[in-house]
Parts: C-alpha cells; sequence; structure tokens
C-alpha cells in the first residue's frame, strides 16, 4: 500500500514537472503517452541484446582477449601471456565472454582452447547499429 502511495506521490510530481519542462496543455495525457513509449521500449528485445553484449564487452581485458581470438583459436596459457593475468582472473572473463555467447571453449588434450563466433559480434554489432543509430 505504501509503495502504491509513494508511486501515486511521485506521477502527480512528475505530471507537474512536464508541462513545465515541455509546453502542453494536458500533462495527464502527455504523461500516459510516455508511460507508453516506456513500455515500448522494456518490451524491445533488441535492448535485451544489447545490454547482454555491452555487458559482456564492457571490460578491457575481455576486448583484448576478444582481439586475440581474431587471429586463431586459442588456450588459457596463452591467454594469460596475452594479458599477464591469473588463470582464475582469466576464467572470469572467458565465463562472461562464454555466457553472451561469443566465444566458446573446448578440449584439445589437456587444455581448454576458445574459439571466436565472428558471426555472432558481427550480429551484435548489426543489431546495436539499427537501434542505437541516429537520424
Amino acid at each position: 500500500m505504501k509503495v502504491l502511495l509513494i508511486k501515486q506521490k511521485r506521477s502527480l510530481e512528475i505530471k507537474k514537472l512536464l508541462c513545465t519542462c515541455n509546453s502542453c496543455s494536458n500533462s495527464n495525457a502527455h504523461f500516459e503517452n510516455l508511460l507508453e513509449l516506456g513500455k515500448k521500449l522494456e518490451e524491445n528485445e533488441n535492448l535485451d541484446v544489447i545490454e547482454r553484449f555491452t555487458s559482456a564487452i564492457s571490460s578491457k581485458e575481455r576486448l583484448i582477449i576478444i582481439n586475440a581470438l581474431k587471429e586463431q583459436d586459442r588456450c588459457v596459457c596463452e591467454l594469460e601471456a596475452i594479458l599477464n593475468k591469473s588463470q582464475s582472473t582469466i576464467s572470469h572473463h572467458l565465463r562472461k565472454l562464454v555466457t553472451a555467447g561469443i566465444i566458446q571453449g573446448y578440449k584439445k588434450q589437456k587444455f581448454t582452447y576458445y574459439h571466436l563466433f565472428k558471426e555472432e559480434i558481427k550480429q551484435y554489432l548489426e543489431i546495436f547499429n539499427q537501434v542505437l543509430t541516429v537520424n
């Protein structure tokens, strides 16, 4: 009940501000239009895709891993040398990239190698470009 009162109070505050920052004659209608826009944006699955992608690449170390894998598949020990970081740190970054579907690990003898899905990266970038292109 208290949450509902807080939301109602906040809605009234926003409605009051709307017509001061944007000359409008009906703050209720404007507020409802903005709520509807917010719902549409929230339901846009491409924004979820972009969030997953940007979260996965939001580290310089992960960007370095991606660039190292562009050339060829690499084992964890090679990535340790490239980044000059511990195996546990590398594993943390690799898990994030695997979860996003950007890379995949595979066993080769007793080592784990990682492969970059270049087409998935291209798809992520196309979606990113479509959604965030400013005209």
